[in-house]
């Protein structure tokens, strides 16, 4: 589905990723782990046509990304950002709205938000609450249900866990793998790397703009550098 080929990013003199090669298949879940200042928002944001390539080429579904934010979206790509990036004074049924604003399909809409309410039952009772109200449990289901609501064929998804508390963060991956069976692929930037690699089909590990490794989910986690620099396991 994605492909991308030695590319660099830069903010001014610094580069921020240096000759990246990925790929993300169609029906999968693809994790990129990283510490923090690793590159892994930029990627996404580069994806999502909100940063410019210094180099390289980006192909999703055989043709070319295109260069602006709206095209991307268009063409079936949604980022869900860190910290989530809500409209604080819009109520959740607004920023689900917001989600669709490409869309004019006024059925297929209300079948989606209905859809949504489904996947995130507790939205359903927030409906006309102000998003800025919410807990950060429930601000990162709207968060992903309103990047939901462009139809996306290619999910991503920055940090979906940070500043969660453990219980949240077990139901927003179980989120995630039934956004999956219901034929979503996703990209997912993710810090916590033990949950991320544990359902990742493949996972590319990026280190100061470079990827150093590259595998399986699973089998990555066995591995010695990430055991020790990303699990905390000495041995």
């Amino acid at each position: 589905m994605l492909e991308i080929k030695g590319l660099d990013v830069k903010y001014g003199q610094i580069q921020a990723l240096r000759g990246i090669n990925l790929r993300v298949g169609a029906g999968t879940i693809v994790a990129v782990i990283g510490a923090n200042g690793a590159g892994k928002s930029t990627l996404l944001m580069t994806l999502a046509g909100l940063l410019q390539p210094a180099a390289g080429q980006i192909v999703y579904q055989g043709r070319a990304l295109p260069a602006k934010a709206h095209e991307v979206v268009a063409r079936g790509i949604c980022l869900v950002p860190e910290r989530r990036r809500l409209y604080a004074n819009l109520t959740v049924k607004e920023n689900l709205l917001m989600g669709a604003f490409l869309r004019h399909d006024r059925d297929g809409i209300a079948a989606d938000m209905e859809k949504m309410y489904e996947l995130f039952p507790i939205l359903k009772q927030r409906i006309k609450q102000y998003a800025g109200t919410l807990s950060g449990g429930e601000q990162q289901m709207v968060a992903i249900a309103r990047g939901m609501m462009s139809r996306p064929q290619l999910l991503l998804l920055d940090e979906p866990s940070l500043g969660l508390a453990p219980l949240i963060i077990e139901a927003v991956f179980n989120t995630i793998k039934e956004i999956k069976k219901q034929g979503t692929t996703i990209l997912l930037a993710e810090q916590n790397a033990f949950q991320a690699l544990e359902m990742a089909d493949q996972a590319f590990v990026l280190e100061t703009g470079r990827i150093i490794l590259e595998g399986e989910g699973k089998v990555l986690i066995e591995h010695p550098l990430v055991r020790k620099a990303y699990l905390g396991i000495k041995h």
